[in-house]
């Protein structure tokens, strides 16, 4: 199974469990809200996948649940009113991988359940409690790029073992961005080489 098709199933399990624990309503369309930070044609693959994942777990869209889907088109300002409408819309679980709208919706939706389909250290963010025990009503897919990424620059050297220079590309205004850089720098200081960033 491709990375991708497992991811898809994956976040797609993840949203339908919140549905499937609620009480069974015969005949009922779930309403997903499905949360992008960018276009929808810069997520159609995710979207797609979704939908697919849902379809292999036995849900149909249309038949059994419906999107609502919503984008802050790049723009954060809007997570806040895009976050309300959810709840005005009163959908019955939201999923994102948009981790710039994770703090707004722990905030601001309480009691609808949110599933992430991605985000870096969620437990350090302040976004769940614990991987074991979330807590709240925030559930879904977890990685850490400051354990990750000294991996990669160790694969980097193995690869190209004469390298001297090594650049590391990244968001400064992301506050996953100065973790993942300082766990980066100091794997350096051991393989000994120029870091640029």
């Amino acid at each position: 199974m491709k990375r991708r098709e497992f991811m898809s199933l994956l976040i797609g399990g993840a949203a339908a469990w919140p549905l499937a624990t609620r009480a069974q309503q015969p005949g009922k369309v779930w309403r997903v809200g499905f949360f992008s930070g960018t276009s929808r044609s810069a997520v159609s693959e995710l979207y797609a996948g979704f939908v697919r994942g849902m379809a292999e777990l036995g849900y149909a869209e249309g038949k059994n649940f419906v999107i609502e889907w919503r984008s802050a088109e790049d723009k954060y300002e809007r997570i806040p009113e895009i976050a309300a409408e959810f709840v005005r819309l009163n959908v019955d679980v939201i999923v994102t991988a948009f981790g710039g709208a994770l703090p707004t919706l722990k905030r601001e939706v309480t009691t609808i359940p949110i599933v992430m389909a991605y985000s870096v250290d969620p437990v350090g963010n302040g976004i769940v409690a614990s991987l074991v025990r979330p807590g709240g009503n925030i559930t879904g897919l977890a990685g850490s790029s400051d354990d990750s990424s000294p991996k990669q620059l160790e694969l980097v050297t193995t690869v190209a073992p004469n390298a001297s220079r090594v650049g590391v590309l990244g968001n400064p205004n992301n506050k996953n961005y100065p973790p993942m850089l300082k766990s980066v720098q100091t794997r350096r200081k051991k393989l000994a080489f120029l870091l640029h960033q």
